[in-house]
């Protein structure tokens, strides 16, 4: 008897999904790179639509429920009517969402695409736009059942359940909680936490804007893709993960993505002192992430690291860099 639901999404299952709601595969099937769903590349044996591949996502069960799901698929289909370069779900047979054989799955274009080049600040500032007309659709209405990003969601209820779970080796698990602590005590104090009175609008967002999200297409810019993680928070929550290295480096990326974001939207400043607390925040959810997931096969393959003495060890250690990190001056525009 298998032990988690995935082991029986066999590429039979899979081509017997697709042939379930009239998309026949000719054989070739590649999976993508996805931990938390399953998904498929798909050649079709007769072109539909003009696509002769397709993406199917089959969605983990329990995480989303149904109407969390619609919620990212009707995102989605809002963004591609006001021409914001969002892949979202085929209409097939009426639905964007179908089930088979237990699982709930969706299918899209194929789209191709290299990831962006984040040192370009042209590149950035197209970026920026694109950001700023995803963030006007978002701010339209509010999501009815998709949870909000904040203190509760991605640092208190990790932290519990991580705890509670006994998920922390014995000789670490002090140092964790009393940075983790003093983390969340700090974070507390902002737009994430208690002070809902911050003037920060939260609006819907992509959620999860890092770079293997976003396909550059020289001469048509970014396609966005993967809403799977959309939820209601602050807009530079899409901003944060595109900025790497140093300081000065941050700095220097953060100027056009601002600069192309202000084509279209304002961007409030305040919300650049909440790019810390939200890269604590999902260090924290990270943690519980993996350790959620490990009755998952394709976990312990593919982290082998996760739950030793000396990764929790570099929690510590990272938790204790974003307090300072957070202490300091945030960086502006």
């Amino acid at each position: 008897m298998s032990s988690h639901p995935y082991e029986q999404l066999t590429p039979d299952v899979v081509l017997d999904a697709m042939a379930s709601v009239g998309l026949y595969g000719d054989g070739r099937l590649l999976a993508l790179s996805s931990y938390e769903n399953r998904v498929y590349q798909i050649h079709l044996e007769e072109a539909h639509e003009g696509l002769d591949a397709v993406v199917a996502k089959f969605y983990r069960p329990g995480r989303w429920n149904t109407a969390q799901i619609l919620e990212e698929h009707a995102f989605a289909a809002e963004l591609m009517a006001a021409e914001v370069p969002a892949v979202g779900p085929l209409v097939l047979n009426g639905k964007t969402l179908h089930s088979f054989g237990g699982f709930e799955f969706s299918v899209s274009p194929r789209r191709g695409g290299r990831a962006p080049e984040l040192d370009d600040a042209e590149v950035l500032e197209w970026i920026g736009r694109f950001l700023a007309r995803i963030h006007m659709t978002g701010k339209a209405r509010p999501f009815v059942s998709r949870p909000a990003l904040d203190m509760q969601t991605f640092g208190l209820e990790p932290r519990t359940w991580l705890l509670e779970h006994q998920m922390i080796p014995l000789d670490v698990q002090s140092a964790w909680e009393r940075q983790c602590d003093e983390a969340l005590r700090m974070i507390a104090d902002t737009a994430l936490g208690e002070r809902r009175d911050s003037g920060i609008s939260m609006i819907r967002l992509h959620g999860d804007c890092h770079p293997g999200n976003i396909l550059w297409v020289p001469d048509q810019g970014p396609h966005f893709v993967d809403l799977d993680d959309a939820r209601t928070g602050p807009a530079v929550q899409d901003f944060w993960m595109l900025l790497s290295g140093d300081r000065g480096q941050r700095q220097k990326q953060l100027g056009p993505l601002v600069d192309g974001y202000e084509m279209f939207r304002e961007f409030n400043r305040e919300e650049l002192a909440l790019i810390e607390p939200l890269r604590t925040l999902r260090l924290i959810h990270y943690s519980a992430w993996l350790a959620r997931r490990w009755a998952d096969p394709i976990f312990p393959i593919n982290f082998p690291w996760f739950g030793s003495s000396d990764y929790w060890q570099g929690q510590v250690q990272m938790l204790e860099e974003q307090i300072e990190a957070m202490a300091e001056p945030p960086l502006v525009v």
